[in-house]
């Protein structure tokens, strides 16, 4: 059997699975969830979540990591790429500035943990006007064609 008719069959299960659950849940009510009276089923609903969210996470990162090595050039291409985020995420945590803020609960944010965040906004940006670009030249390209 091959892995397409295994995965398949397997989120068939799941969303059996999911709808029999659901169907539970449905059934308890709006006031006994209020009321607390139907913790466990909703435990059970939250534990059934967080396995499917950690079976597909893990699915996602083997089969990804599979694909990508499988091939040299989706490998230089993912490390060039992951590279040159990781250069442009120095890059601006060096440009930001630290300064040690006073916090509303009576803490301080230090000057590192300052830097960080503004380090993280100029990330946020520069990686928000290199999509807008991109989304811009490929517009453009389109138009022309």
């Amino acid at each position: 059997m091959n892995s397409k008719k295994i995965l398949s069959i397997l989120l068939g299960i799941v969303g059996i699975a999911s709808i029999a659950l659901l169907m539970v849940i449905i059934s308890t009510g709006d006031e006994s969830i209020k009321a607390g009276e139907a913790s466990s089923t909703v435990n059970l609903f939250m534990y059934v979540a967080y396995i499917v969210l950690l079976l597909t996470l893990v699915f996602v990162v083997v089969f990804t990591l599979k694909n990508m090595f499988a091939n040299k050039h989706t490998l230089k291409n993912t490390l060039m790429s992951v590279g040159a985020f990781i250069v442009l995420a120095v890059v601006c945590y060096f440009l930001a500035t630290g300064v040690e803020t006073p916090l509303k609960d009576g803490d301080t944010l230090s000057a590192n943990g300052s830097q960080l965040i503004g380090g993280g906004l100029y990330l946020f940006y520069v990686l928000i006007l290199i999509a807008g670009g991109i989304m811009l030249v490929s517009g453009v390209k389109k138009m022309t064609k």
